[in-house]
């Protein structure tokens, strides 16, 4: 793998871990709000908080996962994790938000590319 690519995927690392900290351990902040453009009052609902602290922690797993992939040079490892992000992403923007694709997918997208080319 190339050093653009490993400072990509890591970079995609560090991003699903702040996912991971918003939707696990910030779950109510303002900051959370913001991202996910969802009012607190919402956010402190029960139902909502336990979804969402769900969800944070499979962002975490993709995060660790690629990190491992990156640490152990393995490209098979690092190309699923991606694939998975963009997937997810691309999912995201056909029923949620469209700006998704990019805020979420689009460092996945150029560490995949790199990754390829």
């Amino acid at each position: 793998m190339s050093i653009i690519t490993l400072i990509l995927a890591t970079l995609v690392a560090l991003e699903h871990f702040y996912i991971m900290y918003l939707e696990t351990f910030a779950t109510q902040s303002a900051a959370t709000s913001r991202v996910f453009n969802m009012s607190q009052e919402e956010l402190r609902r029960d139902s909502v908080n336990k979804l969402f602290k769900n969800q944070g922690v499979y962002n975490g797993l993709i995060a660790v996962f690629l990190l491992y992939g990156v640490f152990t040079g393995s490209i098979t490892v690092v190309t699923i994790f991606l694939l998975n992000v963009i997937f997810a992403a691309l999912y995201g923007s056909l029923t949620a938000d469209k700006k998704i694709i990019l805020t979420q997918g689009g460092l996945a997208i150029l560490a995949l590319l790199s990754l390829l080319f």
